[in-house]
């Protein structure tokens, strides 16, 4: 399995290209950004004119896309036998209804969302979630080691999803959280790399304090590893899922509301971690330049 496809090369799915081609594997990819295809090139991949051309080139396909549109567009293109390990975070049901259209093209569709940010996908510092057809995750296991630190097969299809909104209910939390453990000890008087340094080697360090931290002490949040506009779709789809589950998520809520203000406050295209620059204006906190 030295070939391997990538459709969707944006923070995420540049970043595993680019480890796959780093590690031996022949890199097809397609993006529909120019940029894109030109970055690939760059990072030793090949870039195809189409999705169509990247099913001609390779058997197994990672899918890294911005919407279920996205999703759904993508796997009317993809004819014959393949299998696609679908990296994206969306709703369950538009995954199903993918798998449904890939199956009758011929095809297998995984469910496969990823725990970690573009910044740990750039270093393989990323978590796979997988879920599906046991016998096709078995296929493609030995691919997944060339963009991943670890992998787990959760069994039936949707569950790599659910495991993932766990995740990333966490991260919403942790990285507002890191943001206030920022903000009362900027206003204490105390120096924001001390409070890295020193709170992140303690009991209340968490991976997003560690991961998020730097950005938050330079307050300098344009080199974005997860958007805030795009956070917001992932906000969207948990907040839906818990609710249908009917599972009270009080601390998630709290978090949302600091994430809509970073939009309200033009950090739209930038970090997450921006969130403590929200947090900084409400504390009357004043320090260098910020964006937005």
């Amino acid at each position: 399995m030295k070939s391997v496809g990538v459709i969707g090369l944006g923070i995420m799915g540049s970043a595993m290209a680019a480890n796959l081609a780093k590690g031996g594997h022949a890199v097809f990819g397609y993006d529909i950004a120019p940029a894109a295809r030109a970055a690939l090139r760059k990072s030793g991949g090949t870039p195809c004119a189409s999705v169509a051309e990247v099913a001609r080139s390779a058997h197994v396909i990672l899918t890294s896309l911005p919407s279920a549109e996205a999703l759904h567009s993508v796997v009317q293109d993809l004819k014959g036998r393949c299998i696609v390990a679908e990296t994206s975070t969306l709703p369950i049901d538009d995954k199903l209804k993918a798998r449904d259209t890939l199956r009758k093209n011929g095809g297998t569709l995984l469910d496969c969302p990823l725990s970690g940010t573009g910044a740990q996908a750039k270093t393989k510092d990323l978590v796979v979630l997988a879920s599906g057809e046991e016998k096709s995750f078995k296929e493609i296991e030995p691919m997944l080691k060339g963009f991943a630190r670890s992998h787990y097969f959760l069994g039936e299809f949707g569950n790599g999803s659910k495991m993932k909104f766990v995740a990333n209910l966490l991260v919403a939390i942790h990285n507002v959280s890191a943001a206030e453990a920022f903000a009362l000890g900027m206003k204490s008087g105390l120096d924001p790399k001390a409070i890295l340094e020193v709170t992140g080697d303690g009991a209340g360090s968490s991976r997003m304090f560690q991961v998020r931290g730097p950005q938050m002490v330079s307050g300098d949040y344009s080199d974005a590893t997860m958007k805030v506009e795009v956070w917001q779709k992932d906000m969207k789809i948990i907040g839906e899922h818990a609710a249908k589950l009917g599972v009270a998520t009080p601390l998630f809520n709290a978090s949302g509301a600091i994430y809509n203000a970073a939009m309200a406050q033009g950090f739209a295209k930038e970090d997450t971690a921006a969130v403590c620059a929200v947090l900084e204006r409400l504390s009357g906190i004043k320090r260098g330049k910020k964006h937005g």
